[in-house]
């Protein structure tokens, strides 16, 4: 990682940050004066990536589901910056709109578990030294709208739980580590125009802003929820 940075400057870690609403995080944040480690499962993706969005914004490889990569991005981050201001759980797979609960393949629905929820919680973990040593720790869940149970209805059974159960996680962690003072929180950014999202989605930076939004609420800000556009969503 090149001392491109303001040592007083929050420090961001995104996964997934290499495309879609991702990299529309990494280029808000960076816009307020973060850091942004902008992560990809690929090297090159992350840094050609960090490249086009340009200085204050670092490429690093990081698979959420390998612990080597975990370990490795949290001891370059403490080395580097002594802490972690903002983590933002982004990355996720298996948007399974051709699957039915009743006929799912269950293998794929664990595998789903891995990236979804198992990748940012395992994340979260390896990096809470990090956050706590943060004066203002945030942890942005990126969720969706199809695990809101309230709305909940047929398809995408590997996409939708996993969702769901990355909320219940949002809820614990909140809790957890309010007294640390790190918020906690799980945004839906609607259903916008990305390769997941597909055509006819809203644009990107309005989807991303949510997102931003929460991972800079200040001090005293809602910790455990889930929402849209800063607006509570029904769980």
């Amino acid at each position: 990682m090149p001392d491109v940075y303001a040592p007083t400057a929050p420090v961001a870690l995104v996964t997934g940050g290499n495309r879609g609403i991702g990299r529309e995080v990494c280029r808000q944040l960076v816009g307020l004066d973060h850091v942004v480690l902008l992560t990809a499962r690929s090297a090159k993706a992350a840094q050609e990536a960090a490249a086009e969005l340009g200085p204050g914004v670092l490429g690093i490889e990081l698979d959420v589901t390998s612990e080597p990569d975990r370990v490795r991005v949290a001891d370059e981050v403490r080395e580097r910056f002594g802490r972690l201001d903002v983590l933002v759980n982004n990355a996720a797979v298996a948007y399974d709109t051709w699957q039915r609960a009743v006929s799912a393949d269950l293998d794929y629905v664990r595998e789903a578990a891995e990236t979804n929820l198992y990748g940012p919680w395992r994340l979260t973990q390896t990096l809470l030294p990090l956050l706590r040593a943060s004066r203002h720790g945030r942890v942005v869940n990126v969720s969706s709208g199809a695990a809101s149970l309230a709305d909940m209805g047929a398809g995408t059974p590997a996409y939708a739980t996993t969702k769901v159960a990355l909320n219940a996680l949002t809820r614990i962690l909140a809790a957890e580590l309010r007294a640390d003072g790190i918020l906690v929180n799980s945004v839906c950014p609607g259903w916008v125009a990305t390769d997941m999202g597909g055509p006819g989605g809203r644009p990107v930076a309005d989807g991303a802003a949510g997102v931003v939004w929460a991972a800079t609420l200040p001090g005293g800000g809602p910790t455990g929820g889930f929402f849209r556009d800063g607006v509570r969503v029904e769980w």
